[in-house]
């Protein structure tokens, strides 16, 4: 895939569950929104990504396994990310050898039915996705963006299918806007009448016979998760805007979406290089808002089908590709 976002991803794939990082090439951070729909989520520092709370960037964001025990795997991110100067200068730049707090916003998805639910992402697997994410900043940048049973999608399903870790992206005029998400739903993503997917029915149905026979692992407790990454130079509230707008892209691919047994969860991050502080993005006029928002919402969606897609068959729960006709 052609990258054009300076930012990487780092994957920690732990077999049944794993830990996926979002990490910006700058080591100053990125801005940073997040919007949270499902009923059931499982979040870290999300309170103080609102437009009205003072911290502008973030040093990564962390997608997990684990269900809530997988926010321990942030405690790693931090450590790793403070080895290497970058975070929140306590003490501002007038004192750059002053202590640094990494900002590390994170979610969750429960894969905790898949496989051992007492293997679960621990801080050290958080330090290694933060890791391979700064490893491939010194190279390929394209490295971790890949799709299927990796990182934190390792242990993913959507509905009675594997799910994944889904990438898709777009350009809107002379922006990039582009989706990583952790398809997890509680939902489907098939028509079942047609077995076609909902967010793509240009892709190849499925043998609807056989995805009738399919059952979903039990207790019915997931979520999707992801981040929308663009280099426009959006705040945080207009990034909370393009947060709201992404989760149109769940709805068209999930039926039902943001169930009360979701944690459905998505951020939206800005690498744009300048224009840093409040009112930045207000120069973008209303109709290329809309097409970010629009481009969010598409990106999703796509993602959603490109994880599942991509899924490997395991833990008694069988792959898209399977049942493909």
């Amino acid at each position: 895939m052609d990258v054009s976002l300076p930012l990487s991803i780092g994957h920690q794939s732990l077999g049944d569950t794993g830990v996926t990082a979002i990490v910006p090439v700058d080591p100053e951070g990125m801005r940073a929104a997040v919007d949270v729909r499902g009923g059931g989520p499982g979040t870290r520092e999300t309170d103080l990504l609102e437009p009205y709370n003072t911290v502008e960037k973030v040093g990564a964001i962390l997608l997990c396994g684990g269900s809530a025990f997988g926010l321990a795997a942030a405690d790693g991110a931090m450590g790793e990310l403070e080895k290497h100067g970058r975070g929140f200068r306590v003490f501002g730049d007038e004192v750059p050898n002053g202590p640094v707090v990494p900002i590390v916003p994170a979610a969750v998805i429960f894969d905790l039915v898949v496989g051992d639910p007492a293997h679960r992402p621990v801080a050290a697997d958080g330090a290694a996705a933060v890791r391979a994410a700064l490893e491939s900043q010194q190279g390929d940048l394209a490295r971790g963006w890949i799709s299927g049973s990796v990182g934190a999608g390792c242990g993913a399903t959507a509905g009675v299918l594997r799910g994944g870790f889904g990438v898709a992206q777009q350009k809107v005029g002379e922006y990039t806007v582009a989706a990583f998400i952790v398809a997890n739903p509680v939902g489907s993503v098939i028509d079942p009448n047609t077995g076609l997917f909902y967010g793509d029915p240009s892709k190849p149905a499925v043998d609807t016979e056989a995805f009738a026979q399919l059952k979903r692992p039990m207790p019915k407790l997931n979520t999707t998760i992801g981040v929308i990454a663009t280099h426009a130079p959006l705040d945080k509230a207009h990034l909370k805007r393009l947060a709201m707008t992404g989760h149109d892209g769940i709805a068209r691919a999930v039926r039902p979406a943001h169930s009360p047994l979701d944690g459905d969860t998505l951020f939206a991050v800005s690498v744009g290089g300048d224009g840093v502080g409040a009112g930045v993005g207000a120069a973008l006029d209303v109709e290329k808002h809309m097409a970010l928002g629009e481009a969010a919402a598409t990106c999703v969606e796509t993602a959603i089908v490109n994880a599942v897609m991509h899924a490997e068959p395991a833990y008694g729960v069988r792959a898209w590709r399977e049942v493909a006709s």
